[in-house]
């Protein structure tokens, strides 16, 4: 029984050399298969590996014209992160609204259970529904969440405080906002790992330009409009109108990506993996979709870990401690702005670094990520450490590092991960890094209360 077709996706027409390197085979960090191995059992063992090769002919790849595919991705990765970000940016208005709520925590708690739920259910069933439905009706709920806070400021709050069934709605509208994120987020992370690695950088690259714009909105904001009622009120529903823009452009650019020739191309090769993993198993189903999907989960573990641990240090630190436990003198509450937009700058240095070298060794960039632990202690000196620890210059450059080192890293393990199965299982790979991922933030957000203990 000869071992089944499966075809890899390379990474560009010039990948040469990475072609070779995978060939050869590797091994990832501590027993996952990191590399390209042939099946050497014809398929009959379900502990074989995953990924066999057959390199498509790079001749036969259409180009993208214009980095138009890239664009759209990026613009992608931008959208789905904006919703979030416009709730948090916005989170003095809502402080002003209702006063005796808990707002940021709130938020945060609900967005992140509500997507953790809904993330385990698209994985527990990502066979039986379509990445593109999932995109389309994430992308529209996008849209009613957003909508909420602007049309219900005219039309019910107008600006008075104390209206709390205006907050229940709005948690609503937040939790809604959650459900979307984990469609969204999961199946363009998880259709991007179809295609060539340039893909993935360009989502996960589109993730820290949101972090960019919205930094820069808030910097517009505070320096245009005064800090009372009135100024919060039109710097919130700024942030929610530039944030629906935003999400309607990417509803065009996703239904007309899969009509580009580059994304058709590896559609098409991806059809043809499920096709000839039909004829080699069945339909994946009931207990044999169960089995290869621990096995991905398996393959891809510490992968998963290390985007787990970056998180979970990053969101340690960022924003609770940069917004709340440092202070300067001479920059007074634009210090805070200041080193937000200095994170989410660096991040964006950093998450678009592997457009240009690509740490391709799994082991170093894990080890890496737990290196970043080392992060908490620095910090920590900046609190209680020597006097120079304390002032504006270790914690900026301390900042900037922690925002580079997050988004390079993070980016590297995006993109290695999904190359590690088969072609027709980069999907539901990358929809299980994404749910590491945000174990990672939850993890994160509730040691960032320690700082505070």
């Amino acid at each position: 029984k000869q071992a089944p077709l499966v075809i890899r996706v390379d990474p560009s027409p010039n990948s040469q050399k990475q072609s070779e390197r995978k060939e050869r085979g590797r091994e990832s960090p501590m027993g996952v298969t990191g590399g390209v191995t042939s099946n050497t059992d014809g398929g009959d063992s379900e502990s074989s590996l995953l990924l066999t090769t057959n390199t498509p002919d790079n001749s036969k790849i259409p180009k993208d014209s214009f980095h138009l595919a890239y664009i759209m991705y990026f613009t992608l990765g931008t959208g789905y992160l904006l919703p979030w970000n416009a709730f948090i940016t916005a989170v003095d208005y809502f402080t002003y609204l209702y006063p005796d709520a808990s707002v940021d925590r709130v938020f945060a708690m609900v967005y992140m259970i509500v997507g953790l739920i809904c993330l385990l259910i698209i994985v527990a069933y990502a066979h039986k529904s379509d990445s593109f439905v999932r995109i389309n009706v994430g992308l529209g709920l996008f849209v009613v969440a957003l909508l909420v806070v602007p049309v219900m400021d005219v039309t019910y709050i107008k600006g008075r405080t104390g209206i709390y069934n205006g907050f229940y709605v709005t948690v609503a509208a937040v939790a809604l906002s959650g459900i979307a994120d984990a469609l969204v987020q999961g199946s363009i992370v998880g259709s991007a790992g179809e295609l060539p690695e340039r893909y993935m950088q360009a989502v996960v690259a589109g993730t820290a330009a949101s972090g960019v714009l919205v930094s820069f909105l808030r910097i517009l904001t505070k320096a245009v409009y005064s800090q009372d009622s009135h100024g919060l009120r039109q710097s919130a529903n700024l942030y929610f109108i530039v944030s629906i823009a935003v999400m309607v452009i990417c509803i065009v650019f996703y239904n007309v990506a899969h009509r580009l020739p580059v994304i058709k191309y590896y559609n098409d090769l991806k059809s043809q993996a499920v096709n000839e993993e039909k004829e080699e198993k069945g339909v994946l189903a009931g207990a044999l979709w169960r089995s290869t999907l621990w096995d991905i989960v398996g393959r891809v573990k510490w992968y998963g870990f290390g985007i787990l641990i970056i998180y979970v240090v990053t969101l340690s630190i960022f924003p609770g401690y940069i917004t709340e436990d440092v202070h300067s003198q001479i920059l007074k509450d634009w210090y805070s702005i200041l080193l937000i937009t200095g994170y989410n700058v660096f991040d964006l240095v950093g998450k678009s670094l592997t457009a240009l070298y690509l740490l391709e060794n799994a082991k170093v960039a894990i080890g890496a990520s737990f290196a970043r632990l080392l992060f908490l202690p620095l910090f920590f000196g900046c609190l209680h450490g020597p006097k120079f620890f304390r002032t504006e210059i270790p914690v900026t450059v301390l900042t900037c590092l922690l925002g580079l080192t997050n988004g390079y890293l993070t980016s590297v393990l995006m993109i290695l991960a999904p190359k590690t199965v088969q072609l027709q299982h980069a999907e539901t790979t990358g929809i299980v890094i994404v749910l590491f991922l945000v174990v990672g933030l939850a993890v994160g957000s509730v040691v960032s209360w320690f700082w505070v203990i």
